[in-house]
């Protein structure tokens, strides 16, 4: 009877026979790695982007009731219901965290107006939808309330963040200008500057907005036409 021989175990890989620190990973290794990474990274954007979200709703909460963008980092804190930690995790200053509001506050505007004009008829009908819905911001007591604040207390923000502020208000002045160049191509407009021309509507209609804030007053649905007939005519269309 022949006797079976005990089975060999497969040899370890020596230390030589391992991958050295600085050569690459198999690629489904890597790919588990990169898979993870990302996950970790996404669910601590995600946490941060949820901290941020409840700061900047509580600071316009708070402002709101104190009608000013000065409010003290302690109140923004307590109505947020976080540590002191969180804040500086995200923000350098309250500056910063006002500048941040002023942003939210003007893309939340830009894509209003957005919506406002897609359902104008011509582009001149955009134009006079853009002006109509930016002034609409001194009538409405809620965005009135939140937006009175910045009024006060744009030229320290623009002052300290030019590029910033420059940025957000390129979001609304870009709507103007996308609205007067279609109504020059539509011949319905001689603007020859449509750029320039655009930077004077918005001068004009957010002057008045802001002046109807800090005196705490409202425009007339009369004083809302007459600066969109205005601004039809400064760019040189019929506003019929």
């Amino acid at each position: 009877m022949v006797k079976q021989g005990r089975s060999r175990a497969t040899p370890k890989p020596s230390f030589s026979e391992l991958p050295s620190e600085g050569e690459r990973a198999p690629r489904a290794s890597r790919a588990l790695v990169e898979r993870t990474i990302d996950r970790t990274v996404a669910g601590r954007y995600a946490a941060a982007q949820q901290e941020v979200d409840k700061l900047v709703e509580a600071t316009y909460r708070v402002i709101e009731r104190a009608g000013s963008v000065n409010p003290k980092i302690r109140e923004i804190l307590t109505e947020a219901g976080v540590s002191t930690q969180v804040f500086y995790r995200h923000f350098q200053s309250k500056d910063e965290l006002m500048l941040v509001l002023l942003d939210d506050g003007r893309r939340r505007l830009a894509a209003y107006l957005e919506h406002q004009m897609s359902k104008a008829k011509d582009p001149l009908e955009e134009v006079r939808a853009w002006v109509e819905g930016t002034l609409n911001q001194a009538r409405d007591p809620k965005a009135a309330a939140r937006t009175r604040p910045f009024a006060r207390s744009l030229g320290h923000l623009q002052e300290q963040y030019p590029g910033e502020h420059r940025e957000s208000v390129e979001l609304l002045e870009s709507l103007l200008r996308g609205a007067i160049e279609r109504a020059v191509e539509a011949g319905q407009a001689t603007s020859a500057n449509p750029a320039y021309d655009a930077t004077l509507v918005y001068l004009t209609t957010h002057g008045l907005m802001d002046r109807h804030l800090r005196e705490l007053t409202t425009p007339s649905k009369a004083e809302i036409q007459r600066v969109a007939t205005f601004a039809l005519r400064g760019i040189g269309a019929d506003p019929g």
